[in-house]
């Protein structure tokens, strides 16, 4: 990998563990999702547009179902998303939500899809178990919020496992063009939260006025993150580029723990650590 295209990718890890940063400092509910998304995909439209007009994609019915597939899931994602940094710490909540995804998904292909990992690949499965453990702890031992946001966290994990699936084969089965894909996820998105945004647009009103630069820098920094992750991968191999960006889960807990003044510091991220580990064995394997 070119010094260049690690330079991207770091960056895209900052941007990723900065939005979620910004959205557990709001946790401002579905209002908020809907707000950051309307404004991500308005600033993003030009680029969507240049993409369609340059690459002429033919859109399908299947690409449509695919997208409308991806925006549900991704909708429950960024719900329950919110949901867990209002009972728990970025710390560990990002590193679950990051880490349960590929685990998941390993999974899934191992007994839904006949595939048989390499041993390098069922380690590194073994490791974020590991990590996930070390962050958590006995659960048991928690009080009722700290479970709830863990319930949350790994509820988070299924729906990044489920829309990864979905984005996977949209773009590399149905050939749909990535950035498009992800624009128009978000389109999704934004109209499936637009019935409750009507509803309760006081909510609406009353985060815009209260968040309204974190709303912006939300809607610029989860689509960044993606796009140069992609710009990335057009000149250096995705199994260099998978398990370089998945440092944002470290960048994630430090985070909390120096802006947020989360507790436990050491412990998550020795447990971020131990499922870094993991998913770079995962992405290598």
């Amino acid at each position: 990998m070119t010094s260049f295209a690690l330079l991207l990718v770091v960056i895209a890890a900052f941007c990723h563990a900065g939005w979620n940063l910004l959205a557990k400092k709001v946790c401002g509910g579905t209002a908020f999702i809907w707000i950051f998304a309307s404004l991500s995909a308005l600033l993003y439209f030009p680029l969507a547009l240049w993409v369609l007009l340059v690459e002429k994609p033919i859109i399908s019915t299947m690409h449509i179902a695919l997208i409308i597939g991806s925006a549900i899931l991704h909708s429950i994602y960024f719900i329950l998303l919110d949901k867990g940094y209002r009972f728990g710490d970025l710390s560990v909540i990002y590193p679950l939500a990051r880490g349960t995804g590929p685990l998941l998904s390993i999974v899934t292909a191992i007994f839904f899809l006949g595939e048989q990992p390499t041993p390098l690949a069922l380690a590194g499965a073994v490791f974020i178990g590991l990590g996930i453990l070390v962050i958590t702890g006995n659960p048991f031992s928690h009080k009722e919020s700290a479970r709830k946001s863990i319930f949350y966290a790994l509820l988070c994990g299924t729906a990044i496992a489920g829309y990864t699936v979905v984005d996977k084969i949209a773009v590399s089965t149905y050939i749909l063009p990535p950035l498009l894909m992800d624009w128009s996820t978000n389109l999704g998105r934004v109209l499936l939260l637009t019935p409750y945004s009507i509803k309760n647009w006081t909510k609406v009103k009353e985060q815009w006025a209260a968040h309204k630069k974190e709303a912006l820098g939300v809607a610029i920094l989860s689509p960044l993150a993606y796009i140069l992750v992609l710009t990335a991968m057009v000149f250096s191999p995705v199994s260099y580029i998978a398990p370089a960006r998945e440092v944002s889960i470290l960048i994630g807990a430090i985070l909390g723990a120096k802006l947020l003044s989360e507790s436990d510091f050491k412990i998550r991220l020795a447990g971020a650590g131990t499922m870094l580990i993991g998913l770079i064995a995962l992405s290598i394997g």
